[in-house]
């Protein structure tokens, strides 16, 4: 039998971890490989840590063909659907797989949709397909709310994982899906320069929630200047009657320190919240 690896299409879903494949290549050992490969033609679509292993000690394996995929995009969002349906999958991973599977759903129909509005006398493209392509059968995921339902996730989690994919240094993303920093507090140091972000990182777990605190205290406004004493002319005016700009400054501060603090009790409720609807759910 030909089974063809594509590294690319291997590296689509996060690996396991080195303690995740041991116990599993245990289990195969012990049991023997329960659940078929899944393949398109040659190519293997799902099980290639399954693959490895029975390929390393010789164990005997099932295979299953699919029909259902017609381009590569069908394949990784079948994909995508497996790994979310794993109670194994972090939040963070959860929400980086209802990501992608928004950006391909949409970029799907938006092709479809331009296909289907062109001009019937319109030249053909060669390297198309004859067929236009059709509506994919996922639904988008237009909103927020849309993705945190398809990851079982919280929409604070989803805005916070968009800010760690595009400013997070790669160890902290690395740190993330290690579990060594939560994702609040790395989207926090998510804000810092890169270098800060990979000096705490390759610094360990405790200097990340170092980093993370510091940011957070330098977001604080300072407190207010003490009042002078009745009848102290050496003190200057602003300290007498601060200017009312500084005033409203302040006070905006306050607010957002306040939107901060709300935002990551929020954030634990809807974490909650969705965990109990998994385990109602399972």
């Amino acid at each position: 039998m030909n089974i063809v690896v594509n590294e690319e299409l291997k590296a689509y879903i996060d690996p396991l971890t080195a303690e995740e494949h041991e116990a599993l290549e245990r289990s195969i050992l012990a049991e023997g490989c329960r659940d078929a490969l899944v393949l398109w033609g040659d190519l293997l679509i799902d099980g290639h840590n399954r693959y490895g292993i029975c390929q390393k000690h010789g164990l005997p394996f099932q295979t299953v063909q699919s029909t259902r995929f017609k381009s590569m995009e069908d394949v990784h969002l079948w994909m995508i659907d497996q790994h979310l349906g794993r109670r194994s999958v972090s939040d963070f991973q959860r929400g980086v797989l209802a990501l992608r599977k928004r950006d391909i759903v949409a970029g799907l129909r938006s092709r479809a949709l331009a296909a289907a509005s062109a001009p019937a006398d319109a030249p053909a493209d060669p390297g198309a397909d004859a067929a236009p392509p059709a509506l994919p059968d996922h639904e988008p995921l237009k909103s927020r709310e849309a993705v945190a339902r398809a990851a079982r996730i919280s929409n604070s989690q989803v805005l916070m994982i968009e800010k760690i994919q595009k400013q997070a240094a790669p160890e902290l993303v690395a740190a993330v899906k290690a579990g060594e920093i939560s994702l609040n507090a790395a989207a926090v140091v998510a804000t810092l320069p890169a270098e800060e972000q990979r000096a705490a990182a390759l610094a360990g777990k405790d200097e990340l929630k170092q980093a993370a605190k510091r940011v957070r205290e330098a977001r604080r406004p300072a407190p207010p200047p003490a009042a002078a004493e009745p009848g102290d002319e050496s003190a200057p005016w602003t300290e007498q009657r601060p200017p009312e700009a500084a005033q409203l400054q302040a006070l905006q501060q306050r607010v957002d320190e306040l939107n901060a603090e709300n935002a990551a009790l929020r954030e634990q409720l809807d974490g909650l919240q969705a965990k109990l609807q998994a385990l109602q759910a399972a």
